[in-house]
């Protein structure tokens, strides 16, 4: 067995545009939806909001210094899309389009190779107001937006991804309300939100290939990960493969095969056909899942617990009595980096991208100055483990981005949950570099073999 990971393995960590860089209202930049929504009262845990976040439009520079400290070699940010076209569509602000074209000569400069995510959420709020993914030209204006991108970073940038998490941002968005714009649809309008937002992403792709200077390598991050089967028999293995593309009329818009088979299979899930019933279906026009199939190089997936049924009266699938949690209160189970590469690769044929994978837990600076998260380092350890055997099973995995770089505001918790492998005091944006950072750059430095020491001795430079 190889203690290691292939000698092209991308490891990195994320950001998110409106989690990290604050200057919500500066140079330009025109309001997205949770610029305007997180002003509402009772959205956002202790009415808090991204005006400022981590400030990292004004202190990148200082954010990749720390970054190369800690040997990160993949760096995946996400781009505003209204600081680059205030408006969403129309006259481009240069002045956001910049701020990126700066951050990417930061980055390869430092020896970090950029991941661009076209749409991380941040919907800007005058196409919100014009019907935003309701509206059939939803496609359209995003793939403008993604020409404006594409022709000012392609000759530096190979790696693209569309968008971020469809699941979340329409389920909690507008099927549940949680996240902005904290409205509640019915099925039918949630169908012809998710086939625009299909539209988007296969317009983006396309737009891509046509206009890029540097051959691109394109996938999207989708959210959701495969159950896991109850023992390692064909029976129970095959019973969790089912469950895990299982199409199911409470939660479809969360659902893998509702946003991932039409893009690799040029249909949606007949299932949901029979579930929801033609009626609640969105229009299909001709040519319409020709776009949305376009050929894509990887599936991206972001994971931080296994995909288990809830039960409202006990505890959910993939947990138990006194199971290990994070400070977001999802289960600990590192064999969802095993199980969810390995039936992803095998029902859609492409490499798998850790996109997304870390945890939340209590974080602060001790009276020594650093950050000591014993907890994490025992997540990553764990994750990566499994992770690291499923590659040896067969599954195909091009990278691991761990989520997150910085501590940042954390959607409708606020700031309260804490991710990053630097931590960051939101009163002086001081930044200091976690026991977890040095621990990740050893992992980097060893190409993963770090992760199977059962102990880990500090070595700060």
């Amino acid at each position: 067995m190889q203690w290691h990971f292939q000698k092209t393995f991308l490891w990195g960590t994320a950001s998110a545009a409106y989690q990290v860089e604050g200057a919500y209202n500066e140079d330009g930049k025109g309001q997205n939806i949770w610029d305007a929504y997180c002003q509402e009262i009772g959205h956002i845990a202790h009415g808090e909001n991204g005006n400022v976040a981590c400030d990292h439009y004004h202190r990148f520079r200082e954010d990749v210094k720390v970054m190369r400290e800690m040997g990160i070699r993949n760096y995946r940010f996400s781009i505003s899309w209204s600081r680059i076209l205030p408006d969403g569509t129309g006259k481009v602000n240069e002045k956001g389009l910049q701020f990126y074209s700066d951050l990417v000569d930061e980055l390869l400069a430092n020896g970090i190779e950029p991941l661009v995510t076209l749409f991380h959420w941040d919907y800007p709020l005058a196409l919100h107001q014009k019907g935003g993914w309701m509206n059939r030209d939803s496609s359209d204006w995003f793939a403008e937006y993604a020409k404006v991108v594409v022709d000012a970073l392609s000759d530096r940038v190979s790696y693209w991804m569309t968008i971020n998490e469809p699941q979340v941002f329409i389920g909690c968005g507008y099927a549940i309300g949680k996240f902005a714009p904290f409205e509640v649809h019915q099925a039918k309008d949630l169908t012809r939100m998710t086939h625009n937002v299909l539209l988007s992403h296969g317009k983006a792709v396309q737009v891509i290939r046509k206009y890029a200077k540097k051959k691109p390598v394109i996938g999207f991050a989708f959210a959701t990960a495969c159950c896991t089967p109850e023992d390692t028999s064909p029976a129970a293995v095959e019973a969790a493969k089912e469950k895990s593309f299982a199409f199911t009329k409470g939660r479809f818009p969360f659902e893998i095969s509702w946003w991932a088979d039409p893009i690799f299979f040029g249909a949606y899930p007949k299932a949901a056909y029979e579930i929801l019933g033609e009626e609640n279906m969105p229009e299909i026009l001709p040519g319409d899942m020709d776009i949305i199939s376009q050929p894509v190089d990887f599936y991206g997936v972001n994971i931080y617990e296994s995909k288990a049924a809830e039960n409202p009266d006990g505890y959910a699938e993939n947990a138990y009595v006194g199971c290990a949690r994070t400070q977001m209160g999802w289960p600990v189970t590192p064999e969802a980096l095993y199980w969810s590469p390995k039936f992803l690769h095998e029902r859609y044929q492409k490499p798998v991208l850790l996109s997304e994978n870390g945890m939340a837990c209590h974080d602060w600076v001790q009276l020594d100055g650093r950050v000591h998260d014993p907890n994490r380092i025992d997540f990553m350890k764990r994750y990566l483990r499994e992770l690291h055997r499923s590659i040896q099973d067969g599954a195909e995995v091009m990278g691991y981005m761990y989520w997150s770089v910085l501590d940042n505001f954390e959607w409708a918790d606020g700031y309260d949950k804490r991710f990053g492998l630097v931590h960051v005091d939101y009163q002086t944006q001081e930044r200091t570099i976690k026991d977890s950072g040095y621990f990740y750059r050893d992992v980097i430095a060893t190409n993963g073999e770090a992760i199977f020491s059962d102990t880990w001795e500090d070595v700060k430079a």
